[in-house]
Parts: structure tokens; sequence; C-alpha cells
């Protein structure tokens, strides 16, 4: 066999490894790589309800703890849990906290989403994401979830349900989040 030919073959073979490795990483992403608690918050883009709408990102948020809600108008779950996440806010925003409510709300409702900001008279950050893209990014099974990012970037709690915010055990998670120090 000549120098040639086995190059060839060694080129063969890098070309199926790595299109076995990136078809595992694509299609596999959810079994390899879940996005669950202790693992590095992945990236979104959402858009801000201003008349000019502005892209936001994790990076945006990066060093802060954060609190992400996915969540939608026509979810009722999400309506009962909307005023204790307010409350949260009113209390430990002015503490370092971050709130950032996205809606997956379709394409197009913007005033809805506006008229419900409103409504419920919430002061923290509501964004969109008219693909709800999140909810892949996520891992999002249905609505709301919320997950609670430590400012090192790595989720510390993710609840896949409607959750009281002004409970202790809700609050002492927030207060220990906010006392760690960074690196």
């Amino acid at each position: 066999m000549t120098g040639r030919q086995q190059l060839a073959i060694a080129c063969v073979v890098i070309g199926v490894t790595a299109a076995i490795a990136y078809g595992a990483t694509r299609y596999l992403r959810k079994e390899l790589f879940p996005v669950e608690v202790g693992a590095k918050a992945p990236d979104f883009k959402a858009y801000t309800l201003d008349s000019v709408p502005k892209q936001k990102s994790l990076a945006d948020y990066r060093g802060k703890v954060l609190m992400i809600n996915v969540w939608a108008t026509w979810c009722l779950p999400c309506r009962v849990e909307m005023p204790s996440i307010e409350a949260l806010n009113k209390e430990y925003a002015p503490k370092g906290l971050k709130i950032v409510a996205v809606s997956i709300d379709d394409p197009g409702t913007d005033s809805t989403i506006r008229a419900f900001v409103k409504q419920y008279g919430l002061t923290f950050e509501v964004l969109h994401d008219p693909q709800a893209k999140i909810s892949d990014a996520y891992d999002i099974t249905g609505y709301p979830e919320t997950f609670i990012v430590g400012k090192d970037g790595v989720i510390r709690r993710k609840l896949m349900s409607a959750t009281n915010w002004n409970a202790p055990e809700a609050r002492a998670l927030v207060d220990r989040l906010l006392a760690e120090r960074t690196e």
C-alpha cells in the first residue's frame, strides 16, 4: 500500500468519524447534554417588547443570579405564578436578582403580551421568543418552566410547574445564591 493510499484511507476514516460525531451531537444532544441542575445554562435569544425590539441573550445577564421563566399568555398556571414572581422581584431585584420572563407566544402577539404585563403590573424584564427556540434550547416539556442560574452561569434549580415564589424555601434559595462569591 502506498503512502497516498494510506492517506486516502485515513481521510475517509476521519471524515466518517466526524460525520458520526456531528450526527450524535445534533440528534442526541438532549441525551448527551441534558439541560439539568449542574449544567451550564444554554444561550437563548429573545426580544424586548419595545416599539423597536432589541435582541437579548444569556450573555446580557452574565455574573448575575438569574431567574429565567418560560411562559405564555394562554397558560393558566403561568397566570397563577406571575404575582409571586412579581413579589420576588420587588424584594430581591434591589439585592441583585435578575428576573427574565420569556414568552413563547406566537409571532405578532407583542401587544397581547404587553397587555398581560400591564394587567399583572409586572416590573421585571419580559421578553418575547416568537419562534419558541428557547423551548428547544432548554428542553422545555410544559409551561411554565423556570430555571434559577447562579452567578457562575450554572443551573441551580429547574422547576417544571407553577411555583409559589413567596414560599420560604424559594426565598432561601435566592438568598443563598445572592450571597455566593464568584471568582
